[in-house]
Parts: structure tokens; C-alpha cells; sequence
């Protein structure tokens, strides 16, 4: 049996990993996008490193664009075989790979008019809306905590993840050679004391386990400290200043959780008396999925919905959905809330926001997750005094920040909570993925302390055997 990292290798997103069985049959973990990459990301996208028509059957962690966004394109290049995810997560893909394919189209047409205009080669589309649909056809639904054959000598296991809705640890049964073994692959892991979702489950022992690694090295701010430092921000920007404050927000987790903590402190009379609106349409649609699958929330969560029918919901909350709609906000003098998508600031309406408002002094831009380096997120955040967005330079005077504790990925204390069920001598090799690589190579050498016997950072398309 081997394995080898053909995404989120040394790097954030992307997720792709492939086991390839001694019988022959190949069964990929995740089908993932690269985002905020530079002008790296589209060449990335277009090269598997493996051939899409050889595999035989997708496991599908979750539903975020990093991880199921090149889904599409995996059956457009050969792939017929089934996807197989968990209720939420199928439900999450229809809307997420449909707009995916709409954002492709609406970017390269923006882009080849400018490459026209230089007598530059056009860019082609890597997936459209029909590859899309074609996709969505593959996808099987299995629930939690039942083992389920996906290919000749694999069995399959899903236990919560507790990073998104339908988020799922994935766990591989393997019998090669009558010798049993197991492959236990993270997905992203959730928090631990999220404020809506439950905790991460145990899960069976492993014999190689595929971590994440995204906060290998830190660890988050207190949830209620979260609360306080967003309510410091509207205050200041909004209230102090006159001026608006642009949020950019993932609208798969990030956006639900922004909205329930200003609908937290509407419930504690906190919530300053102006306009909040949510500028995203996938946002609107993925909300309300959120809001069908209670199974997902915790006990806590479970109690607010006793009291308030709608925890996503509060007083001066508005919904954009148009383009028009979107553009009114531009010429909104009053001082109000924005958020947008996506998360990262690469793509869709909050680039047009940050672009209209980032050199106004009066105006805050704050981001609300992770953010690659060379994503326009990550630029601001490294303090960037000048940006480049839709091909003109832009001084960088709105005041910028980020809310470190507004995380659905777990900090290094969850990473060994969700560890601490598994005999440590009896893990014979774990693989480090999706992270920064200079946080890996800190995460793995917390990870040996521990105990840990042999830990690896895989470069991409690197391939290792497994005994």
C-alpha cells in the first residue's frame, strides 16, 4: 500500500491525498482547490499529479471549496466513480461546486479581457456549471459511526469532525494479505468548545494517521474574549469614527458564526443601533442548510434555540442578494457592518468592498480566519501599505485587523485532544498536512515530544510506502 500528497502539502489548501492498495485500487482523500496562491494558483489547479480516470472511489472530508472544489474537474478529466460524504456535506456541495463554477466563469471573463487587451493567451475555464451537475450525480450519502465498503479490500468509517456542518474524520479499514490496518485522515479539525457545533468524536485506533496542521503552533483566544473584541471593533469603526466596517467572512461556518455572535450580543443589549448586512447569496442559501441540520449543534446551541427561533437573526440584519443591492452599499454614506465573501478577500463581492472602502481612514477591514500569505487577505494583514485589486493600486488607509480566536480549525490543544484516544506506540507513522510549512515543521517537533515516533512533513506528490 502507498500514499502520496498531491494537495495542501507544505501548504494550506488543496487538499488531495491518494491511496493507491497492492490490489491496484485507488481511493483518493478529498478533491481540493488551491486558493490565495498567487499567480501560482491557476497552474496548480490544472495538475493532479495523478491520472483523474484511474481512480476508483472519492472520500469526501467536507464540503469547503479547499477541499471538494476540484471535484468538478476530477470528472471532467476521467473520474466516474463514486464520492461518498456525509448527509450535510452532499447538501453543502450542491449550492458550493455550482457557485464555484459561476465565480470561474465570471473571473476568466474579467481576466482575458485584460490578457486580450496585452495580446496575451486567453485562459480557459478549468470546470463548468455541467461538469458541476455531473459531478453532484456521484455523490453517495453515509452517516456517522458505520463502516461502509467503498472499494475491493476497503472499509470506511466518518466520526465528526466538528469543523463545519457534515464535517467528517475519515477512516480507512484496509485488509491486505490477511493483515488489517488503518488509516485515520483529520479532514480539518474542529474546536472543542465551538459555540454552535459539537466537539470532535473519538475514534478507533490508528496505525497512520493524515493530521492537519493549520494551527500547529498557536493557540486561539477565548470565545467570549472573541465577543468583546468584535463588539471594540463596530464600536470604534462604526460609532467612534462614522465609518463602515468590512468583515470577510467564508460563508461556510464563518458567516454563521459572525451572525450568531451579533445575535449574542443583541440578547445581552449590547448590540450598537446600525445597519448590518449580509452581502453574499451563497451565504444566505448556506445559512439556511446550517439551519436544517440541528443534529450538528451542541447542547449549549441547543438550549439558545428554546429561546430565540432564529440565532442567526438579530435587529438591523439585512440580506443583499442582488448586484445592484450590492452596489447601493458602495454609495452608503451612514456607517454600517459589511460581510462579505470570501474569507480569504480572493473572490466574489468582498473584493469590491475592500476596493471601494480601503482608503478611507474612517472605514476597518477585519479578517475573520485564515488567510494564505499571498491571498489579498493574508497581504493586509502582513501590513501591506498599497494592494493591487482588479488590476489598479490601491493605498491601504482603512484600518485593518483580525480576530484570532473566530476559528472553526482547532489550535494545537484540540489537535491533542482529538489525539489523546489513540496508544501512541501503536501509531506507526503520521503524515502533517494542510498547514504552513514552517508551522508543520513546529507542530511535528511538539508532536515528537509527545511521544510520537516518526512524524512526516510530505512535500507535494511525494509518495511514501506503508508497511
Amino acid at each position: 500500500m502507498k500514499i502520496s500528497f498531491h494537495g495542501a502539502a507544505r501548504t494550506v489548501t488543496g487538499s488531495k491525498h491518494l491511496v493507491t492498495l497492492k490490489n491496484g485500487k485507488k481511493i483518493l482523500l478529498d478533491c481540493g482547490m488551491f486558493q490565495g496562491m498567487g499567480i501560482d494558483t491557476d497552474a496548480m489547479n490544472r495538475d493532479f499529479g495523478f491520472n483523474p480516470a484511474e481512480i476508483d472511489v472519492l472520500i469526501l472530508s467536507h464540503a469547503h471549496i479547499d477541499h471538494s472544489g476540484l471535484i468538478p474537474k476530477l470528472v471532467k478529466d476521467g473520474f466516474n466513480g463514486k464520492i461518498f460524504c456525509t448527509n450535510a456535506t452532499a447538501d453543502l456541495c450542491r449550492l458550493l461546486l455550482m457557485d464555484s463554477a459561476q465565480i470561474q466563469m465570471n473571473d476568466i471573463k474579467y481576466s482575458n479581457k485584460g490578457r486580450l487587451a496585452d495580446n496575451k493567451p486567453l485562459l480557459s475555464l478549468l470546470f463548468n456549471k455541467e461538469d458541476a451537475e455531473a459531478a453532484l450525480k456521484l455523490f453517495e450519502e453515509r452517516n456517522y459511526q458505520t463502516w461502509f465498503s467503498v472499494t475491493e479490500g476497503a472499509e470506511v468509517l466518518f466520526t465528526d469532525a466538528g469543523h463545519i456542518v457534515g464535517s467528517a474524520c475519515v477512516h480507512l479499514r484496509i485488509k491486505e494479505e490477511g493483515k488489517q490496518k488503518q488509516i485515520s485522515f483529520s479532514g480539518d479539525i474542529g474546536r472543542y468548545k465551538d459555540v454552535i457545533l459539537k466537539s470532535p468524536e473519538v475514534f478507533p485506533q490508528a496505525d497512520y494517521i493524515i493530521l492537519e496542521s493549520t494551527y500547529g503552533n498557536s493557540l486561539h483566544d477565548p470565545i467570549q474574549q472573541t465577543v468583546d473584541l468584535l463588539l471594540e471593533w463596530v464600536e470604534r469603526i462604526c460609532i467612534n469614527k462614522k465609518g463602515k466596517l468590512i468583515l470577510p467572512a467564508f460563508s461556510l461556518g464563518r458567516t454563521q458564526e459572525l451572525l450568531y455572535t451579533f445575535n449574542q450580543l443583541e440578547l445581552e443589549k449590547r448590540l450598537p443601533d446600525i445597519q448590518y448586512y449580509l452581502d453574499s447569496p451563497l451565504s444566505i442559501a448556506i445559512t439556511q442548510i446550517v439551519k436544517n441540520h440541528t443534529e450538528h449543534y451542541n447542547k449549549s446551541f441547543q438550549k439558545v434555540l428554546l429561546q430565540d427561533e432564529d440565532p442567526f437573526k438579530f435587529k438591523g440584519l439585512q440580506f443583499t442578494k442582488s448586484v445592484e443591492e450590492s452596489k447601493l452599499l458602495n454609495f452608503k454614506n451612514s456607517s454600517c457592518v459589511i460581510i462579505s465573501a470570501s474569507g480569504m478577500a480572493e473572490a466574489g463581492r468582498i473584493k469590491h468592498h475592500i476596493s471601494n472602502n480601503i482608503e478611507n481612514s474612517r472605514n476597518g477591514i477585519l479578517m475573520t480566519g485564515y488567510c494564505e500569505p499571498r491571498s489579498l487577505g493574508g497581504r493586509l494583514l502582513a501590513g501591506a501599505k498599497e494592494v493591487g485589486i482588479f488590476g489598479l493600486t490601491h493605498q491601504v488607509n482603512a484600518e485593518v485587523g483580525s480576530i484570532r480566536g473566530m476559528s472553526a480549525h482547532g489550535d494545537y490543544e484540540d489537535m491533542s485532544q482529538w489525539l489523546a484516544c489513540q496508544d501512541i506506540p501503536s501509531v506507526k507513522k503520521m503524515f502533517l498536512v494542510h498547514g504552513e510549512y514552517d508551522v508543520q515543521v513546529d507542530f511535528q517537533n511538539w508532536l515528537l515530544k509527545k511521544g510520537f515516533g516518526d512524524v512526516e512533513v510530505p512535500a507535494r506528490h511525494q509518495e511514501y510506502g506503508l508497511r
